[in-house]
């Protein structure tokens, strides 16, 4: 069966990076785009990035534009969050998801699988 396990997150100063990974199994993984999403504590789940399926497509939510970067490496089935300059409105759990096409969508109707997520915490 499809499985997404995202790894990497964890606590950190604001201004600081992490890189969060997210490696796939049971897909096709090249076919398919990936996004990045994230949800905060009583917020909804949003879109943070995606990537589509040879890589050379990207986009941004507005929020992070110019700090945070996706990639993909096809041949380890595993795509990447590089994120910098974080700030404490960067706190969240963040999840990778699977897109049922092969450009990534801004909406969470656009991914068929999900990770179980992984927390990241910016202190101030």
């Amino acid at each position: 069966q499809v499985q997404l396990v995202e790894s990497g997150g964890g606590l950190v100063q604001t201004g600081g990076s992490l890189r969060l990974s997210c490696v796939a199994s049971g897909l096709a993984f090249s076919s398919y785009a990936m996004g990045w999403f994230r949800q905060a504590p009583g917020k909804e789940r949003e879109f943070v990035a995606g990537i589509s399926w040879t890589g050379r497509g990207t986009s941004y939510a507005e929020s992070v534009k110019g700090r945070f970067t996706i990639s993909r490496d096809n041949a380890k089935n595993t795509v990447y969050l590089q994120m910098s300059s974080l700030k404490p409105e960067d706190t969240a759990i963040y999840y990778c998801a699977k897109s049922v096409v092969t450009s990534p969508s801004m909406a969470t109707t656009g991914y068929n699988y999900w990770g179980q997520g992984t927390q990241v915490t910016v202190s101030s």
